[in-house]
């Protein structure tokens, strides 16, 4: 069964966390898909996977650069799976995919100081209840740790 967890962003913003937790699903052998809802955000999120670490390489790649079957990391504004994930992160509100049995896990990432982005969450949390999916919820703690609060 799917595992979603909801990873509720409060002292460190989604461009600090992310690449770190792609450096933990690439360490067990799954591919990645990362959903943002705008293009924008796509490349700012391709630009930071480059430049976020000069000692660590993340490879990936955009859904428009061609070949998105043979990236690791793959971004997306799209709903498929295209490369074959075990996990999908979502961000900006992005919805739970239909298809959340093709996945290991599935981590809904919001900004907590952001009033829209926890309705949002909120609302992704009725949603994964309503379908019978097991979820968790991790909160940061101010030294950017993550605690398990549900």
């Amino acid at each position: 069964m799917t595992d979603v967890l909801f990873y509720h962003l409060q002292s460190r913003p989604l461009e600090a966390v992310l690449p770190q937790l792609v450096e933990k699903s690439l360490e067990k052998s799954w591919r990645v898909v990362i959903q943002a809802m705008t293009r924008e955000r796509l490349a700012a999120l391709d630009e930071k996977l480059w430049s976020y670490d000069d000692a660590s390489f993340l490879p990936h790649a955009t859904d428009e650069d061609g070949d998105p079957a043979a990236q690791p990391v793959l971004l997306t504004t799209g709903v498929g799976n295209s490369n074959g994930a075990a996990i999908r992160f979502l961000t900006e509100g992005a919805p739970i995919p239909a298809d959340v049995d093709g996945y290991e896990r599935i981590a809904f990432l919001f900004d907590g100081n952001d009033a829209d982005a926890v309705a949002a969450a909120r609302e992704a949390w009725r949603d994964v209840k309503a379908r019978g999916l097991t979820a968790t919820y991790w909160r940061q703690s101010p030294e950017g740790r993550w605690e398990k609060q549900a």
